[in-house]
């Protein structure tokens, strides 16, 4: 059993900068991802990361200007979001899956957290 909390979500301005953190609780080797899901809209994969780190992807939307990595030291995985952008606004979900190879599909991923709201004004 895997538990996630995310933290370090809220209000920023278009064009500044927010670190979302999850720590996970739990013994195993999973690939990790962050979703969002904004209001009236599907929840979308936005980034994930396999058990090492050394494989990430990244969707369209957020490519270079998103960031996911983690500490396996410290059970934690995190979303460097930079230029955020009015449509960024959603509630943001990590989430570990029951493989330890990067994916994207959510059907693979067992474990989530709470969401954490990310809100950018104009």
């Amino acid at each position: 059993q895997v538990q996630l909390v995310e933290s370090g979500g809220g209000l920023v301005q278009a064009g500044g900068s927010l670190r979302l953190s999850c720590a996970a609780s739990g013994r195993g080797r999973y690939a990790m991802a962050w979703f969002r899901q904004a209001p009236g809209k599907e929840r979308e994969v936005v980034a994930a990361i396999n058990w090492s780190g050394d494989s990430t992807w990244y969707a369209d939307s957020v490519k270079g200007r998103f960031t996911i990595s983690r500490d396996n030291a410290k059970n934690t995985v995190y979303l460097q979001m930079n230029s955020l952008k009015l449509e960024d606004t959603a509630v943001y979900y990590c989430a570990a899956a029951r493989v330890s190879y990067r994916t994207t599909s959510t059907s693979n991923y067992d474990y989530w957290g709470q969401g954490t709201q990310v809100t950018v004004s104009s």
